[in-house]
């Protein structure tokens, strides 16, 4: 989940749902500390949980030139970047919030608002991990036709690169991937 509200609701859906099922939530403790990532009040008390959450911003559909699918912490690096460039309008920022069972009905008619647009899916975690491997095989064929692009760290062996100035490298080079055309 990409927001404390979200969260939230996921786990007052998870703990009310019949039959019970293993729920199993990856966020990282840096959320807890992140600026951007809060909630108001209001979406507590009158939200609930979405597993696709489209992009706000987004007054033209027309103009969005790249749709970046992503989950979790990266929204906020995205967020940041998108608006330090000033390129608000020709991205698209789509938050998957569920991979299991993959929403589809609910990102479908998302996706349908961009019917031109390039689309990629982003993570910070190396091409041969995280949820890439997931989606490349569930996501991908059932996008009609439309290519489904990465932009990731190289496959490695290991989830972190053992040096900060390498890691913080490898970040700035796939959010720059994926805002690049």
């Amino acid at each position: 989940p990409s927001t404390p509200a979200s969260y939230f609701h996921l786990l007052r859906r998870q703990a009310y749902a019949r039959p019970r099922r293993p729920l199993v939530v990856f966020t990282p403790k840096s959320m807890l500390r992140l600026r951007g990532a809060t909630s108001d009040v209001v979406d507590f008390t009158q939200g609930r949980f979405e597993p696709v959450i489209d992009d706000a911003r987004i007054q033209d559909p027309s103009t969005v030139k790249r749709v970046l699918l992503h989950s979790g912490k990266i929204h906020y690096d995205l967020l940041n970047e998108v608006s330090k460039r000033g390129d608000s309008g020709a991205f698209a920022l789509v938050r998957l919030e569920q991979y299991y069972p993959l929403p589809m009905d609910q990102l479908r008619p998302v996706l349908a608002r961009y019917p031109e647009a390039e689309l990629m899916w982003v993570q910070e975690e190396p091409e041969n991990q995280g949820a890439w491997p997931f989606l490349a095989v569930e996501l991908a064929p059932q996008l009609d036709g439309r290519p489904l692009r990465l932009s990731s760290r190289p496959a490695s062996a290991s989830p972190a690169t053992g040096s900060s100035k390498r890691s913080a490298a490898e970040q700035t080079a796939l959010i720059a991937k994926a805002l690049e055309f």
